[in-house]
């Protein structure tokens, strides 16, 4: 396994929904992180010369049938491991601790006493608040060689650590890579530092060039359609390529119907300027307006539009072919929360929220190679590799758009009507959002049409019209957000002038909710 840095930290993913931002804050430490499955060989754990190792958490209780485990001789490798919930429990179990269901269940804010100042928690108030998703406990702790060195009111062993030196263990019941535990970040810089003594000198541009050797290795001499969408991360993928294998690469721009108001024009004008490659703009609005007739379940517009995509590119793919060119690899900006969302983490065992269309929505029997560059990275971190790859900023930027566009944007059947109605409704949203100095502070801003209708009065007389949705939120990685707190005066604008502006809408609303429990997309 190709890594590109000595200062390494596995993870294990036993399934977390977090065990990415894990990654996310090792890296943002100054070490490399890679997620490993659970059963990954020992002798290939030890061949990356870690300097520590973490357990993620997981959906599973340890002690039921089939829950996933690793190798325990990890713990004698003799370089530290810190447990994550499950992961704590795993190894507790492993060096003979008992685990059993907990009396009192604990989840989401909990008030964290700290008994040992040292090592992981050094620095760190005696008293802090740590978030909490567990419903089993580490008991039993003298016979594992374990001692306690931080609890709850209701959790007595919320944080251990081994007695024994030839065995540096860590474990800790809470999750310190959400958000929710505000002193986080500070345990696992802690334990990169204080506990795997790491000297912190990881940086993006060795991804950037590690990525572009593992695309050298994949493609060699063959050719790569990339699938540009005009967004960030295809953005990032088409450059990272380019600069890869300069020459090898053509850009496919697919006008699907659902795109942004005047998106066409504007790819053709920036990507065919600034990427000075081979770009292909394909008007397939007909086509993907045909397959999604009718059609108004998410998940089956989702596996639609991947096919038709698919069926876009493996057209251009002979077009190309025809030229000379080998072009049996489709490149996407696929990043890691589209991965982690189709149930697609690195144990496989992830539960799926939704497809996406260059995940989950492929078709299996796929003509091309994947060549996704971006697959193990989060958005804000796609961002900095476009900086390092010498993107302007209007492309790094520019707010995330969904691959199937406003087909999940539209709850219901998709009529070209409704696609006309809430493109009108979208730009006048980013028009207000730009004026009022938000589009930097807020990390996704759009537009959604609602399948219902209400009452309304215009003129005197009654109106029974489209009801919008106005989303916007503020996120670093897209995993988890919080919906934005926009001004009212700027949201009374904003529905004012859409309700004015666009007819067939009679009400504008505005989403409140957080992810989780909701995802950032309606559908």
């Amino acid at each position: 396994m190709d890594t590109p840095h000595d200062e390494v930290i596995p993870i294990l993913d036993f399934g977390s929904q977090t065990a990415q931002l894990i990654a996310r804050r090792v890296r943002e430490a100054g070490a490399f992180s890679v997620l490993l499955s659970p059963d990954t060989p020992l002798q290939e754990i030890r061949a990356l010369n870690p300097k520590g190792i973490i357990f993620s958490g997981g959906p599973s209780s340890v002690y039921e049938d089939g829950a996933p485990t690793c190798d325990p001789g990890i713990l004698d490798l003799g370089v530290p491991v810190l447990g994550i919930c499950y992961g704590m429990q795993l190894a507790g179990r492993m060096l003979g601790a008992k685990i059993d269901r907990a009396r009192h269940r604990e989840f989401g804010r909990a008030t964290l006493n700290i008994d040992n100042n040292s090592d992981i928690f050094a620095a760190i108030p005696q008293n802090t608040t740590v978030w909490m998703s567990h419903g089993d406990q580490v008991e039993a702790l003298e016979a594992a060689g374990l001692e306690t060195i931080a609890s709850t009111p209701t959790c007595p062993h919320a944080a251990v650590r081994s007695t024994d030196p030839a065995r540096p263990f860590y474990g800790v019941q809470f999750h310190p890579e959400v958000t929710h535990t505000p002193h986080g970040v500070d345990i696992l810089q802690n334990f990169v530092y204080k506990v795997c003594k790491c000297q912190g000198t990881w940086r993006m541009a060795d991804f950037a060039e590690t990525a572009c050797d593992r695309v050298r290795q994949q493609v060699g001499d063959g050719h790569v359609i990339c699938g540009l969408s005009g967004g960030v991360d295809s953005s990032v993928a088409a450059a990272l390529i380019h600069k890869a294998i300069p020459g090898q690469l053509t850009c496919v721009f697919v006008d699907t119907g659902m795109l942004r108001k005047n998106e066409r024009e504007l790819v053709e004008t920036t990507f065919r300027d600034h990427f000075k490659v081979d770009l292909r703009v394909v008007d397939a609005e007909a086509d993907f307006l045909a397959d999604l007739d009718g059609v108004s379940d998410p998940q089956e517009k989702r596996r639609l539009i991947g096919h038709r995509f698919i069926e876009v590119f493996t057209q251009q793919a002979a077009v190309i072919a025809a030229e000379g060119k080998d072009a049996k690899f489709l490149a996407q900006g696929t990043l890691y929360p589209d991965v982690i969302e189709s149930g697609q983490s690195a144990a496989g065992k992830s539960a799926g929220i939704k497809l996406h269309h260059n995940v989950g929505g492929l078709p299996k029997d796929l003509a091309f190679d994947l060549v996704e560059p971006l697959r193990d990275l989060f958005k804000d971190e796609v961002r900095k590799l476009g900086e390092v790859l010498g993107l302007p900023d209007q492309i790094i930027w520019r707010h995330p758009f969904p691959g199937p566009g406003l087909a999940v944007r539209i709850l219901g059947t998709i009529t070209k009507p409704k696609l006309d109605l809430l493109r009108d409704c979208d730009e006048i949203l980013l028009e207000e959002i730009v004026a009022a100095e938000l589009y930097r502070k807020t990390s996704q801003v759009f537009a959604v049409l609602l399948p219902v209708q209400s009452v309304g009065v215009m003129g005197d007389g009654r109106t029974y019209e489209s009801v919008v949705a106005v989303r916007a939120v503020e996120t670093q990685d897209f995993m988890t957000a919080d919906w934005a707190r926009i001004p009212f005066n700027v949201l009374a604008t904003i529905s004012n002038r859409i309700i004015n502006e666009v007819r067939g809408v009679n009400r504008v609303v505005y989403d409140i909710s957080s992810k989780p429990p909701a995802t950032i997309e309606w559908e």
